[in-house]
């Protein structure tokens, strides 16, 4: 449902009916103007809107002020849209606002948990020391075949510790690299694969019973 903000954005015409346009064609003409022409944005708005809001809901599932968030994310957006250099990468920009704002909110609220044995290195059989592990052939995503491992998939992922749930989500459904997430996050690349080798075993154990032998 859009905010009061967002509703408002639509009120001015444009002489091209935004709906009409592609994705590109789109995000090119709400950067031609210092600010974006507000139907245009309006229609840019309502196309990635749900992206946001995914991704809000997996960094954050426990937050009731995701809408906020999301609404700050549009904000930013329709500030800083000019920076961006190439229309067709609107996406992932986008995905990158969103995740930066969560993180500037996470730090914000200075969470004080106790330190997770989870963070230590991974103690191989043969005595060595490994920080990144590949995720297991066949993985959660190829075993996704019922709405009802959907359900438990986004339920195990919720439940994972704040400092994993994130990094798997970063690298996971957002797509980003070891580099950028460590870069976001403020870790050692060493603890980015760490946390993301954690998860995944974490989500691998919790769905087990969905995976087959």
């Amino acid at each position: 449902m859009f905010s009061t903000w967002a509703i408002s954005l639509g009120a001015a015409e444009s002489p091209v009916s935004p709906d009409q346009l592609s994705n590109t064609e789109l995000v090119a003409l709400c950067q031609q103007r210092l600010r974006p022409e507000r139907a245009m944005f309006a229609e840019l708005l309502r196309r990635y809107q749900s992206h946001v809001d995914k991704l809000l809901y997996h960094l954050a599932p426990d937050w009731p002020d995701r809408a906020d968030l999301a609404q700050e994310v549009w904000i930013r957006v329709y500030r800083n849209m000019r920076r961006l250099n190439d229309p067709a990468k609107f996406k992932g920009w986008l995905g990158r606002i969103t995740t930066n704002l969560f993180y500037d909110e996470l730090r914000r609220r200075k969470r004080n948990r106790a330190p997770l044995s989870l963070d230590a290195p991974l103690n191989l059989e043969d005595g060595s020391i490994d920080w990144d592990v590949p995720a297991p052939d066949p993985g959660p995503v190829d075993a996704m075949m019922t709405q009802e491992f959907y359900d438990h998939l986004r339920q195990a992922i919720a439940d994972l510790p704040d400092v994993f749930r994130t990094t798997i989500v970063l690298r996971e459904i957002q797509g980003l690299s070891y580099e950028e997430i460590a870069d976001i996050t403020g870790v050692s690349l060493g603890t980015v694969k760490s946390r993301i080798a954690r998860a995944r075993q974490r989500l691998q154990s919790d769905l087990q019973p969905y995976l087959g032998g």
